[in-house]
């Protein structure tokens, strides 16, 4: 059978281990399924999330004009810090930024290739666990909008990562830590503004991933140039495919190209 639709990042469902699923817009496809099996992908076209137009595609699954246009993809998505819906400042849409900004959001620790710092919405908890591949997560505080929660993250950034290495990630290359304990070494380094958000008894998530086997050197698929590709899956983490020879596919960098994918 043939699976043809636009990539969006992959759906997950809070197992142990995590299940995926590619939703596509009259079909989904429960990628666990197709562990150990041989895959085929093929680029089709581009498909814009927000006007679907068949225009190369620029960042965040969206085509160049659109990147520049629409709310969703405002500078205060990737730095929350940048969030000024709680003064009722407009940057595209007010009423957008207002539902996104202004809800409870958590800053947190997770160890995927290392310990980082971030920022996400409480609603996408653990999601965004999930589509970073961290084994294993804490929160550090909880704040009622989204600029709270970047000024935290840009304060403590100062003191641990907040990028994750996509290739240690994948190869497993990781190191348990102690979450409580660095969250208590970060208290201090908290914004004032942030400092009574502090969350103090929560406990470490863990997450346990779908993967036969990890990829000693990663190598990255780039669907575009290369039109089609076939390999055996061997594994699920974060929003990559891993492929029995090394290579893995991120699907969320995808986002916005249509392919067609069959199994064998």
């Amino acid at each position: 059978m043939i699976y043809t639709g636009v990539l969006t990042k992959m759906k997950t469902e809070f197992k142990q281990p995590v299940e995926y699923y590619l939703i596509f817009e009259d079909d989904f496809l429960n990628v666990n399924q197709l562990l150990g099996k041989l895959v085929h992908i093929k680029f089709e076209k581009y498909q814009c999330l927000s006007c679907g137009k068949n225009t190369p595609i620029f960042r965040q699954g969206f085509c160049k004009s659109c990147f520049f246009e629409i709310p969703s993809a405002g500078d205060w998505i990737m730095r929350p810090e940048l969030s000024t819906a709680h003064l009722d400042k407009e940057d595209r849409d007010l009423d957008y930024e207002k539902r996104v900004q202004l809800q409870p959001h958590v800053v947190y620790l997770a160890n995927s290739s290392n310990v980082k710092v971030g920022v996400t919405r409480k609603s996408q908890i653990p999601t965004r666990w999930i589509d970073q591949g961290a084994h294993e997560a804490i929160e550090i505080v909880e704040v009622p909008n989204r600029y709270l929660a970047g000024i935290t993250e840009v304060s403590l950034k100062e003191y641990v990562a907040d990028k994750t290495n996509w290739r240690n990630m994948l190869k497993n290359n990781l190191k348990d830590e102690d979450l409580v304990e660095w969250r208590e070494k970060l208290k201090m380094f908290i914004p004032e503004e942030a400092q009574s958000y502090y969350l103090e008894y929560n406990k470490e998530t863990e997450i346990k991933f779908p993967v036969l086997s990890y990829p000693e050197k990663p190598k990255s698929l780039n669907i575009e140039k290369q039109i089609e590709f076939s390999g055996t899956l061997c594994g699920i983490k974060g929003q990559y495919l891993i492929f029995e020879d090394d290579t893995v596919f991120n699907v969320r960098s995808n986002e916005g190209l249509v392919v067609s994918i069959s199994v064998k």
